[in-house]
């Protein structure tokens, strides 16, 4: 069945009365870059006064939960850091709770702030983030692999140099048993006016030259499926994944046996929401502002 296009006030009344639990990505239907959307507060607010329970899941790693809570706090918008569930929370939770990853080992960490303060939060070690010495032919051999790195972690690293990709490369070709895995694999970024380069892109990188396919933690994959449901028992049938991406926010929904909502302030057009060859998302508006009607 085709997207059903949401626009008279019956009949996004009719949506929110079928849910108890909106699940959100952030960059692109919250806010763009550091724009909050028009109309999105008062959509939250409506929907919070209504009694229903917001979860926001982004595949944005490089921004830990914390620090989250005070971009949404500074947006004039209400979120807890139980509400929050990125990528890199989920590869926190992962290791430490799914795996229980050796409390001896250590994590090389390919990316931001956010990946290592989540992962320390659950005690667990990391290396490489200020690993941004310059390498050249005659000194790549003192990278050598290490038995005290467990796992190899990426993310989305605006720091990305050749000697942290050479050194995650010798652990994961070299060292057995290192684990290799990716917060999202994102192929784009959203940065203002253009796209650029996700973490997808530069993962690429790794997954060429190791000939190995990392486990990808963020949506649209099922660990971090799994750890939302898990955490927050959630009734599929009671929820709806809101996205503006629909290879990885309305794919996760439908990955998941939820319905998805796309809005069109972010990645995708309405031509590609209506597409036959993209996933199809149960319903679409124009932006998750035009709810706020609702609370009038």
């Amino acid at each position: 069945m085709p997207p059903v296009k949401l626009s008279t006030a019956s009949e996004l009344e009719a949506l929110v009365d079928k849910f108890d639990t909106f699940l959100f990505d952030c960059d692109g239907v919250i806010w763009r870059g550091r724009t909050i959307i028009d109309n999105v507060p008062e959509t939250l607010d409506m929907l919070r006064k209504r009694g229903k329970r917001l979860i926001f899941v982004t595949n944005n790693s490089s921004t830990s939960r914390r620090d989250y809570a005070k971009k949404f706090a500074g947006l004039g918008i209400q979120a807890s850091v139980e509400e929050i569930f990125s990528s890199a929370y989920a590869t926190a939770v992962y290791l430490h709770d799914v795996i229980n990853f050796d409390a001896n080992k250590k994590a090389y960490v390919i990316g931001g702030s956010g990946i290592r303060q989540e992962l320390e939060d659950v005690g667990i070690t990391t290396l490489g983030h200020d690993d941004n010495r310059s390498v050249s032919l005659a000194t790549l051999a003192e990278i050598e692999p290490s038995d005290e790195i467990g796992a190899v972690v990426c993310g989305i690293d605006y720091d990305i140099s050749y000697r942290k990709l050479a050194t995650a490369h010798v652990n994961l070709t070299q060292n057995p048993g290192c684990l290799f895995i990716a917060t999202n694999d994102d192929r784009t970024l959203p940065g203002g006016k253009h796209m650029y380069p996700g973490t997808g892109s530069l993962l690429s990188v790794l997954t060429h030259s190791t000939q190995t396919t990392p486990l990808v933690m963020g949506k649209p994959n099922t660990p971090m499926l799994e750890c939302v449901i898990k955490k927050y028992h959630l009734d599929p049938s009671r929820s709806c994944m809101v996205g503006d991406r629909l290879d990885t926010d309305i794919l996760f929904g439908i990955k998941g046996g939820l319905s998805t909502l796309c809005v069109l302030t972010g990645v995708a057009d309405e031509a590609a929401v209506l597409s036959s060859d993209s996933p199809q998302a149960t319903y679409y508006v124009q932006s998750l502002g035009d709810l706020a009607q609702l609370s009038q």
